[in-house]
């Protein structure tokens, strides 16, 4: 259950859905009415959500580092 929790495949899902719920609450709070201090902080929001989802999906994996044998 744990080995889930730390997988790429949980990454992924997890920026997906924080983009999804970033873009839900600023789309519910814009319908309720926002002045342009509001609207500049969720756009800031729903980008910072969009760039965590590209960070997770673009970020390259650390490289293993080669090992010599000595004999």
């Amino acid at each position: 259950m744990l080995s889930f929790l730390k997988s790429p495949q949980a990454a992924h899902w997890g920026s997906a859905s924080l983009v999804v719920l970033a873009s839900a609450i600023v789309g519910r709070q814009a319908a309720l009415g926002m002045d342009e201090m509001q609207w500049a902080c969720s756009a800031f929001a729903v980008l910072g959500s969009i760039s965590v989802a590209v960070m997770v999906r673009v970020w390259p994996a650390p490289q293993k580092a080669r090992v010599e044998e000595r004999r």
